[in-house]
């Protein structure tokens, strides 16, 4: 059996449509690399940027005194197209998987004004007890939040 992907199973670009919510992340100049474009690790800190955000925004996380956080179990991105300072970029976010205590979150990012995205990931968080870290059912507020995301 082959690792190759097929061309049914390669990842393709996402349209806005394809996405709940979104937030505009600006680019550093200290982003790009030697080759003229946002390094690949820089992806996945907007998309802890973008869906952390927004769950302070919506009151569904306290990540000063909660009792409850999330960590992050498995991350992934595929990339399409290049981004680079000073572009502004717009990450959409949405829910695809909603368990008892873990969330797959699903973050597209486009350049600002752009129909499709120049790459896309997911993220995984195992919603934990801050102190004893032992995963915790999801609080209301919090799952109130997620499933409009879905």
């Amino acid at each position: 059996m082959s690792d190759t992907p097929t061309a049914a199973s390669k990842p393709q670009a996402e349209p806005r449509e394809a996405y709940k919510a979104f937030r505009t992340i600006t680019t550093r100049w200290m982003d790009n690399d030697v080759y003229g474009h946002v390094n690949n690790v820089i992806y996945y800190s907007w998309f802890d940027t973008a869906v952390n955000a927004h769950l302070i925004e919506e009151g569904a996380l306290d990540i000063h005194g909660g009792g409850t956080i999330g960590l992050v179990v498995e991350t992934q991105c595929n990339y399409f197209a290049p981004l680079a300072f000073p572009q502004s970029i717009e990450a959409g976010i949405r829910v695809a998987r909603l368990g008892g205590s873990s969330v797959r979150y699903e973050v597209g990012l486009f350049a600002a004004g752009e129909p499709t995205t120049a790459a896309k990931g997911h993220f995984i968080h195992v919603y934990v007890d801050r102190e004893t870290r032992r995963p915790v059912p999801l609080p209301a507020a919090l799952r109130a939040v997620l499933e409009k995301l879905q």
